[in-house]
């Protein structure tokens, strides 16, 4: 198996030099050559297995053995994925309705910091100092996070060997747990960093770092965020999981039954690890994009313009993305993987912020399963009320707009079973939570006993230049 630029300027690689690297040097996303196929019968010798052996069979698929022996990725994914707090790792659980509506919770909030990002980070993680221990490298990670990727990085990475992390969050537009739960770990190896701007300012600071080379080169840059095809891969094992458990609280037969999905979608590469587990051989029917009032993945799948707009601040933050950098990876796909045709539609597209797709790309999108839908706050708000109420489940914003998108597209409850992705913990939005309930939300205490620890962050300007200055001075320093 070997990697290759969905912009084709770039070397192929192996699955390690494509995590290592991360962003493609012409600017692309690394994506595997081929995509390996799953049998029936393999699916049903996976059935049973706990989530850290499931693993290693899904991502074994992706990483040849002489890369990493099979020893060492079960040590790796066992390693991972001990720091849950539930022995599924990802559990499915059902509400007060599931009987009438086939609808399922798929909870990936049982990490360290309570959000579906520790899934691949905590893998990530061991992987990078692996990787880095066995070619005696070292690697300065940087990443932009929305809210949870920044703290599911920094613990993934907190006094790894060999590797230090830069975060970069917009000011003022994260929650202040999602801050507290970064800013308060003080390892010499993590360095956050409040820019002045937006979430997208941070991806495009760390895109244009990424791709200057002399840079990359000198401080052996690394990317934490889902460009690095190993989070993708990570987030696949989880949709072979929820099919599993649906499976048993269903009682079909493997491969009896397709499922659907719905999921919150920003930067779309949860989404993603959901639709190559359908390429792969999963039964699965539809997969929902669930956005928030930056809908540009909605626009798209409903009208094939993918337009750029300002970012509107929303009660679902990690999900104000007006760029979604995983999509192109999907639009190599719908280009037939032809590289120099989604190379000239992106070049267009960082020209002057607009997309068209085209009816074919429209028609097999279609074909594909896919389906979008947006929620405003209100609706958000309301989705969260009904949940509590109708449902005794109580969820955070980003899970409710996925429930939301799900209900308006499946008023009958037709596309059963249908899974939506629940991606963080509801005490990690406590205004929102209590706005909706009407009372306080009880934090976990791991979440609570942040408020009053010390805390470490620098506030730079929203450039790419200030974050260059950043890095060279704090590696200096080392």
């Amino acid at each position: 198996m070997k990697y290759v630029s969905t912009r084709g300027e770039s070397p192929v690689l192996t699955f390690s030099a494509a995590v290592l690297e991360g962003l493609a040097q012409d600017g692309g996303l690394y994506v595997p050559e081929t995509m390996p196929s799953v049998s029936l019968e393999q699916l049903k010798q996976w059935a049973d297995l706990s989530f850290a052996d499931l693993a290693v069979e899904v991502m074994s698929l992706f990483i040849p053995s002489e890369e990493i022996p099979r020893a060492d990725l079960q040590s790796l994914c066992k390693k991972s994925f001990a720091s849950f707090r539930v022995p599924e790792v990802t559990p499915v659980v059902g509400t007060k309705t599931t009987a009438q509506t086939g609808r399922y919770i798929l909870e990936l909030f049982h990490g360290p910091t309570y959000a579906f990002k520790d899934v691949a980070l905590q893998f990530l993680g061991n992987l990078f100092e692996y990787l880095l221990k066995r070619l005696d490298r070292r690697l300065t990670v940087l990443g932009a996070t929305s809210g949870d990727t920044g703290a599911a990085a920094i613990h993934g990475l907190k006094g790894k060997e060999n590797v230090d992390v830069f975060i970069l969050f917009p000011k003022g537009r994260v929650s202040p747990t999602q801050e507290l739960l970064m800013t308060t770990v003080l390892d010499e190896n993590v360095h956050n960093v409040a820019i002045e701007g937006t979430f997208d300012d941070a991806q495009a600071i760390v895109k244009t770092l990424m791709t200057d080379l002399e840079f990359k080169r000198k401080h052996s840059i690394g990317a934490i965020n889902s460009i690095n095809f190993a989070r993708i891969l990570a987030q696949t094992v989880y949709y072979f999981s929820a099919y599993f458990q649906v499976s048993r609280l269903e009682g079909f037969g493997i491969g009896e039954k397709q499922v659907h999905f719905s999921v919150p979608t920003g930067n779309f590469g949860d989404i993603l690890a959901g639709f190559y587990a359908k390429r792969c051989g999963l039964p699965v029917a539809t997969l929902i994009a669930a956005t928030n009032s930056n809908s540009i993945v909605h626009r798209f799948f409903s009208t094939g313009q993918y337009v750029q707009t300002g970012v509107m601040a929303t009660k679902s933050p990690a999900m104000d993305i007006q760029v979604s950098s995983n999509f192109e990876r999907y639009l190599y796909t719908l280009c037939g993987h032809d590289a120099a045709k989604l190379a000239e539609l992106m070049s267009k597209f960082h020209s002057s912020g607009e997309l068209k797709g085209t009816a074919e790309m429209l028609a097999e999108a279609t074909a594909d399963g896919w389906k979008s839908g947006t929620a405003d706050d209100a609706t958000t708000v309301a989705m969260m009320q009904e949940l509590n109420t109708n449902e005794e489940y109580v969820s955070d914003p980003h899970t409710a707009v996925g429930v939301s998108c799900a209900k308006q597209l499946d008023p009958q409850h037709e596309l059963r079973p249908m899974i939506c992705l629940s991606c963080a913990h509801p005490g990690k939005f406590g205004e929102t939570i209590e706005e909706a309930l009407g009372k306080p939300y009880e934090l976990p205490a791991a979440l609570s006993g942040l408020k009053g620890q010390q805390s470490r962050c620098a506030v730079v300007p929203a450039t790419s230049d200030a974050i260059r200055k950043l890095v060279e001075e704090r590696m200096a320093a080392h």
